[in-house]
């Protein structure tokens, strides 16, 4: 028998063999890991969250990144208190909205950290799932690097003054690399340990070294001045192999490196988001990591919903005030919240409050069900009479979250 390849694929099999996917728990934990990827929400690396996962509920976490081929992706995740127990990090790549996400990569059953060199442009879903009745607060961390070594020595895609795709020979061909541009004689560096495969010229690129790296890319070097190696030759990422030139089509030219890469099935693809190393650092969290978990309310009228932790996300609604949510994470100055109808976003923390004071009271003009959500046809939890005075925690349409003399907690229709 075949075993499955993913901690979680094995895990999902271990509740099936002792019967817990029948359980509701167990339903609800799978039908959780599914769910999670389309509801996953938009970030941007660098990306530090500080987040919950309540341990009673069968939850799980989605973060969608647009990603490019020959960026590194590292997830590291880290789990505050008891850490005795097994948290699964999966990462999916999304070709298109209306096919199925496809399994790219997966945490080692032991790590807390997940890497993957991204082969193709588009949509990725990551993944974060404790095992069953286990959670608690968790901080995860995205970031993106460069997969080279910028291939002139002393210069970064800063140098870059023509890039690919650029329209060449009046649009009869396109640009199959970037031009990085230095005095004659700058050291060429290996962007890659790999082996070098050819070191021939050609009209186009004069004087050319390609190089094959450990993931099967082929590097285009063109235009050199001098090659320094020889076919066959095993060279570590940083050495010298040449010196930037402008033989071949560049000889009307400033001197400068043509770099390309090319690999199978693909053809030609950009250097740049290889070449590129972005910030790392995501920043802090500035908000409140008591309210991590809890219930909070607008605190102010100029509140919206965003899709993303960032004045530019889009605002997905207004938000009136004492609007009550509850905080499912925090990034920067944002938190990520729910809304009482199932609405996910980010809040400015600044616009919100603790909804563990009331902020006002009110009486029940007639007998009426309390309810468990703000929405007809919620389970009833209780029932409050006329003439009840009740403290008031929030709002949500046209319901008010209250508290009645037992201290339980519903909604209350207006």
């Amino acid at each position: 028998m075949l075993r499955s390849e993913t901690p979680h694929e094995r895990y999902v099999e271990r509740l099936q063999q002792i019967g817990l996917d029948q359980t509701a728990l167990g339903k609800d934990w799978i039908e959780a890991s599914v769910r999670v990827l389309e509801e996953a929400v938009e970030v941007r690396a660098p990306y530090e969250e500080v987040s919950y996962l309540d341990p009673r509920a069968a939850h799980a976490r989605g973060y969608r990144l647009n990603l490019k081929r020959g960026q590194r992706l590292t997830t590291s995740f880290e789990l505050k208190g008891d850490s005795s127990y097994h948290v699964f990090l999966d990462l999916f790549f999304k070709r298109d909205s209306a096919s199925r996400p496809i399994l790219v990569s997966s945490a080692d059953s032991l790590s807390t950290t997940l890497d993957y060199v991204v082969r193709r442009n588009g949509d990725y879903l990551l993944r974060i799932q404790p095992e069953l009745l286990r959670g608690g607060q968790y901080v995860v961390t995205v970031q993106t690097f460069a997969t080279l070594a910028f291939p002139v020595s002393g210069r970064d895609t800063t140098a870059i003054q023509s890039v690919f795709g650029d329209s060449r020979d009046g649009g009869r061909r396109d640009h199959h690399g970037v031009d990085i541009f230095a005095p004659r004689g700058t050291p060429v560096v290996a962007a890659a340990k790999g082996t070098i495969t050819s070191t021939r010229d050609n009209r186009l690129g004069g004087k050319v070294i390609w190089l094959r790296d450990e993931l099967g890319r082929r590097h285009y070097y063109a235009h050199l001045d001098a090659r320094l190696v020889t076919r066959g030759r095993t060279v570590e990422a940083g050495d010298t192999i040449g010196l930037v030139g402008n033989t071949g089509n560049a000889r009307t030219t400033r001197p400068h490196l043509h770099f390309g890469i090319y690999e199978r099935g693909v053809g030609p693809s950009d250097p740049y988001p290889a070449l590129y190393q972005p910030p790392t650092d995501p920043g802090s969290f500035s908000g409140d990591l008591a309210v991590i978990g809890s219930l909070v309310r607008v605190s102010r009228s100029d509140a919206r919903l965003r899709s993303q932790p960032s004045v530019r996300g889009r605002p997905d609604a207004e938000l009136p005030l004492h609007t009550q949510m509850r905080v499912e994470g925090g990034t920067g100055t944002w938190y990520r919240v729910t809304l009482p109808d199932g609405t996910r976003g980010f809040v400015a923390a600044s616009v919100t409050e603790s909804a563990e004071q009331p902020i006002e009271t009110t009486v029940v003009a007639e007998e009426a069900p309390l309810l468990s959500g703000p929405v007809g046809g919620a389970p009833e939890t209780a029932r409050v009479i006329r003439g009840q005075e009740l403290p008031v925690y929030g709002r949500f349409g046209s319901y008010l979250y209250v508290g009645t003399p037992r201290g339980q907690l519903g909604w209350l229709p207006l």
